[in-house]
């Protein structure tokens, strides 16, 4: 391994494979019929993952995964709607700055962040509130790795005729979520994480009634979803210019991910990962923030050793040194870092990079094991 290419055990962007990256060396005419094909084909795939041929369309989009979770809350939420945000991390709290940028009336339900939201919660906060139309949920917080309960909240969402919208960045591809079982007008996600793509490409789950009715919505031109499905169903082209590299990159990604064994295969190497990655730290005496019961293997958050020789920018530079890079934590009361356990990485790559880990604290003087 050479340190110009460490692994990343990041949230995305990740480490890809040599075939990911190799797709990216052809040029593509946004116009042409072959690009055009391959969109068609990923789109395709894409609803395979969440069975949702039936009842939903997806809608891809150019950007980040924030972008897409703009777009998906401008264009399905009417002007006079208003959205339950919950929040037990970070990208909750972006999702309600999101509705604050848009002028779409909001309120927040907000838990600590090392508890998830309950569905007992969300139809409290619905039997308070009737004016409340949508609910948005992060299914895998990714700012510790919490996972939120889905299915129990989705039900809650629906029972009371209200519209659930998720951001599923950070567990799109690993963690099960059935189209035909979960109601659900969005689900979003993003090229560059769990199906180990490259950044650069959102993509939304929208549910075809919803997505017929939101006409007049949007509040942006390059991020009105209705309009660019509109216009992909009738020409099969991107409105504007699409990240050609990126989707032919996500496209070979997912060729790879069905020959891993598609979704189950996936979930069970990052369960792999995690596994390998919390014995391994547990024996160095670092203590994970999450309990196992809503730990999702995804990416972990770690407490820093207490240790005035510890500094994370040091031992972020030294575990690089060694071939792999971290991920600051990102909680205001305590001080943590992240491990991702995502990307094309295995077990023997996680125990590597704790072995790494072990060493850099050593060297710095904060372990004597």
């Amino acid at each position: 391994m050479s340190i110009a290419q460490p692994i990343l055990l990041t949230p995305g962007p990740l480490t890809t494979s040599a075939r990911t990256r190799q797709a990216m060396m052809v040029d593509w005419g946004s116009w042409d019929d072959r690009f055009n094909k391959l969109t068609a084909s990923l789109c395709w795939q894409l609803l395979d993952i969440i069975n949702g041929h039936e009842t939903h369309r997806c809608v891809p989009l150019q950007g980040s995964g924030t972008f897409a979770v703009e777009a998906a809350i401008g264009t399905l939420v009417p002007r006079d709607g208003k959205v339950l945000v919950l929040i037990n991390g970070a990208y909750g709290k972006r999702l309600a700055k999101i509705c604050e940028v848009l002028g779409r009336d909001f309120c927040t339900f907000e838990t600590a962040e090392d508890q998830p939201t309950t569905a007992a919660d969300v139809e409290t906060m619905l039997q308070t509130d009737p004016r409340i139309t949508h609910v948005a949920l992060i299914h895998c917080e990714t700012s510790t790795g919490i996972l939120n309960p889905l299915p129990e909240i989705a039900e809650v969402i629906a029972r009371a005729g209200k519209r659930l919208i998720i951001d599923a960045m950070s567990s799109f591809g690993a963690l099960p979520v059935d189209a035909a079982k979960v109601p659900f007008d969005a689900l979003i996600a993003a090229s560059g994480k769990c199906l180990e793509g490259v950044p650069g490409m959102g993509f939304v789950f929208a549910r075809k009634e919803a997505l017929d009715a939101a006409a007049g919505n949007p509040h942006s031109l390059a991020m009105d979803l209705h309009d660019q499905y509109t216009y992909m169903a009738k020409t099969g082209q991107w409105r504007f210019t699409p990240p050609t590299h990126v989707v032919a990159a996500l496209h070979e990604a997912l060729l790879q991910y069905k020959e891993e064994g598609g979704l189950p295969a996936r979930n069970a190497r990052y369960v792999d990962n995690c596994k390998a990655l919390l014995d391994g730290m547990a024996e160095l005496g670092l203590r994970s923030f999450l309990p196992a019961a809503i730990q999702a293997p995804i990416i972990v958050t770690f407490h820093a050793p207490r240790d005035a020789r510890y500094q994370f920018k040091d031992f972020y530079e030294r575990v690089k040194a060694k071939g792999f890079i971290l991920y600051p934590g990102k909680l205001t009361q305590v001080e943590t870092f992240r491990v991702g356990c995502i990307g094309h990485v295995d077990a023997k790559g996680m125990q590597a990079a704790v072995d790494a880990i072990g060493e850099v604290l050593r060297e710095m003087e904060v372990l004597d094991i």
